[in-house]
């Protein structure tokens, strides 16, 4: 018994779907485009006084109506009912593709017409784009919308290649100037592009000359750049150098500041008796000659201040602390000398 059951649901459910949206040999296929309106109109029917009712369904489902004696009916906005039966569908959707059936009843209430319409909907295509390269001598005709789009490419009025994509492509291996037609087409519309193209070896070449003029000048500019921006840098180091120098020249140490004119760095005081010469043998010893006092600071600071250097006459000026002066020796008395 359930495998009976079982069996008689499997052919109910079968037959659902295969009667869903069911297109009968009578079924007129119309085709809208996407975002238009549309109008199914009832061939060979003319609307008379005789006709009670006229209903349109969609998949079985009643979505507009015009009685005798009473307004029209439609399920929504986008169903319009006309007054000679044609049904309107506004701004077509994709989901608006399916079977529409129209019925018309006299006043006996007598089904004198029933019309099926399978609608179906497709996006108007784009003119199609054709771009080629002489370098490899390859042509690309490519649409960018449109549904289930055909293309058709022709060379001189003679058809020389057909696709269902997108993009059709074509090589040609002479050098010739010809001119090139794509079309793009399905259903609900066409467009069509027309180029002429001359691939000829002068122009080929006036191409590689401009291309090779054009990297040349790029590359000259940024050598020039570079040379300007190093010697830029060059000036600049050579500038914070004498900087440095000009700075350094005008410091002065602090050891340079505390020395005082009547110090001598590395000098010791000198004895007087030290200095004498040891008399010669023999002879008697006379006193040393008066020897003037050495200069205190004072005539030492004054005999620094030397008077300018006249024109003409290039002093020398002595750099660093002053040098020592030269010890004095006391020549022998002449006496000695007439004895010897």
């Amino acid at each position: 018994m359930s495998l009976t059951c079982k069996i008689l649901a499997s052919f109910l459910l079968i037959f659902a779907v295969s009667t869903k949206g069911e297109v009968s040999e009578n079924t007129k296929v119309i085709w809208g485009r996407l975002d238009h309106d549309i109008n199914l109109d009832i061939p060979g029917f003319q609307m008379n006084d005789g006709i009670a009712d006229t209903r349109w369904d969609k998949n079985k489902i009643k979505i507009a109506q015009l009685k005798q004696d009473k307004p029209p009916y439609q399920i929504t906005d986008t169903y319009v009912m006309l007054k000679n039966g044609t049904l309107k569908i506004k701004a077509l959707k994709r989901n608006d593709s399916d079977v529409y059936t129209v019925s018309v009843y006299d006043s006996n209430g007598k089904n004198i017409l029933e019309k099926a319409f399978d609608l179906k909907i497709q996006e108007v295509v784009s003119k199609p784009v054709i771009s080629w390269s002489c370098t490899n001598r390859t042509l690309i005709c490519e649409v960018a919308k449109g549904s289930d789009p055909k293309l058709k490419l022709f060379l001189n009025e003679t058809r020389i290649k057909e696709s269902h994509q997108k993009v059709i492509t074509h090589k040609w291996n002479s050098k010739w100037t010809a001119s090139f037609n794509c079309m793009a087409s399905n259903n609900v519309s066409a467009q069509k592009s027309t180029v002429t193209i001359s691939c000829s070896e002068k122009g080929l070449d006036i191409y590689l000359i401009i291309g090779i003029c054009g990297g040349g000048t790029v590359f000259l500019v940024f050598v020039a750049l570079l040379v300007f921006y190093i010697s830029k840098r060059k000036k600049q180091r050579r500038k914070r150098n004498d900087e440095e120098l000009e700075i350094r020249g005008k410091r002065v140490t602090p050891e340079e500041r505390g020395l005082k004119p009547h110090q001598i760095p590395g000098s010791t005081p000198q004895n007087p008796a030290m200095s004498q010469t040891p008399p010669i043998p023999g002879h008697r010893s006379q006193a040393p000659a008066h020897r003037p006092r050495p200069p205190g600071p004072r005539v030492q600071h004054q005999q620094k201040k030397r008077p300018p250097p006249t024109l003409g006459k290039q002093v020398h000026q002595q750099k660093g602390p002053p040098l020592p002066k030269p010890r004095v020796q006391t020549k022998p008395p002449c006496e000695a000398e007439e004895n010897s």
